[in-house]
């Protein structure tokens, strides 16, 4: 509709600007790419030179730049926009929010958050049918979520099979009083089996105070997580030998079949439309913005508020209230963690306190 007939995808992401060949992208070429997962330009850790980058861009002699991906491609974004500015180029720097984490601030949800959701309820429901097969089966579910736990939070409450969800942002211990231990064994006794989900960078305290290991990060500067997955069977394992209790613990990580599946139909949807924006609004002149929701209307957000921080999971906030009723999970907050929560922005829920208050209401 805008007249534009040169379209080049830059293959392997960031260093892919400088280190390999473009991709002429045309109707036909991307015709059918949204029934598949993955990505046809590729992608990759690492490798963002602005100076580069933008260097290519002036050579190539390219207008208009959209980046697709999470918190981490943004950072990246608003540094090629402050190096194009610098340059006084007039080069248009639009931003899609595309993570299954869903750890961009600001708008409602990032797109490939509603498939990942969907997706991990198939590996929740095997978990459930094994521990339901076997006396004091645990079925252990671990999905993606390095420093949140949407997935893990969303995909326990719409399964209702699931018996504790444990999240980064919701520190949690193993021993003694109130402990996950005490939690499974109530569980085994009461039901016969439970279900755990958790998020892959939940207890990673606990996990290197455990194994004693030395902080890494990839090519990209995130930390390398230890698989708390395996770490958190085994020790499950271990407590309920030395209690002389038989178990049979299942653990299932369904974690890149979740990420490498085609979209479902919600979020064709909604990627047409963050498609549609970033268009339109590199067209009228904006740049240096990420195209998303906010409180259901779509808006254009300057890159240095989505970059400020992550979006995580506020645990003094409804939804997690919500799944914690739903779990009947204890919070596992010690009393100074209560206190800290109390400070937050938001005020502290009864069911911190382990207070239970029913409400009725239409939010």
């Amino acid at each position: 509709m805008y007249g534009v007939r040169k379209v080049l995808g830059i293959d392997g992401g960031y260093k892919g600007f400088y280190a390999k060949n473009t991709i002429t992208l045309t109707p036909k070429f991307v015709d059918d790419i949204h029934k598949r997962g993955g990505t046809i330009l590729g992608t990759s850790r690492g490798g963002h030179d602005s100076v580069k980058i933008v260097d290519r861009i002036q050579d190539r002699g390219i207008n208009q730049v959209y980046i697709i991906g999470g918190d981490g491609t943004h950072k990246g974004a608003a540094v090629i926009f402050e190096e194009i500015r610098r340059r006084g180029l007039k080069v248009a720097v639009a931003g899609i929010p595309k993570t299954i984490d869903n750890d961009i601030p600001v708008i409602d949800k990032s797109f490939g958050f509603d498939t990942a959701v969907e997706e991990a309820q198939r590996a929740i429901k095997a978990a459930h049918v094994e521990s339901e097969s076997i006396g004091n089966g645990i079925g252990l579910v671990k999905l993606m979520g390095r420093y949140c736990g949407f997935i893990a939070m969303y995909a326990t409450l719409a399964s209702r099979d699931v018996d504790c969800c444990l999240i980064p942002e919701s520190p949690f211990y193993l021993e003694g009083k109130g402990g996950l231990y005490e939690y499974i064994g109530k569980q085994l006794k009461q039901n016969g089996h439970m279900v755990i989900v958790i998020a892959e960078g939940a207890g990673q305290e606990l996990l290197s105070e455990s194994l004693q290991s030395v902080d890494q990060q990839d090519a990209s500067g995130n930390k390398l997580l230890q698989d708390v997955g395996l770490w958190i069977s085994h020790k499950i394992k271990e407590h309920f030998a030395k209690k002389k209790m038989p178990i049979n613990l299942k653990y299932i990580d369904p974690t890149y079949m979740i990420r490498a599946i085609p979209s479902i139909a919600s979020d064709n949807v909604y990627c047409t439309l963050l498609a549609h924006g970033a268009v339109h609004g590199a067209m009228a002149g904006y740049t240096g913005f990420t195209v998303g929701p906010v409180n259901g209307r779509h808006a254009y957000i300057p890159f240095n508020r989505i970059i400020e921080k992550q979006n995580k999971v506020v645990i003094t906030d409804r939804m997690w209230a919500r799944l914690l009723s739903s779990t009947n999970q204890p919070s596992f907050l010690k009393p100074r963690d209560i206190a800290e929560a109390k400070k937050e922005k938001y005020p502290a829920n009864g069911i911190l306190d382990g207070k239970i208050v029913k409400t009725m209401s239409m939010n």
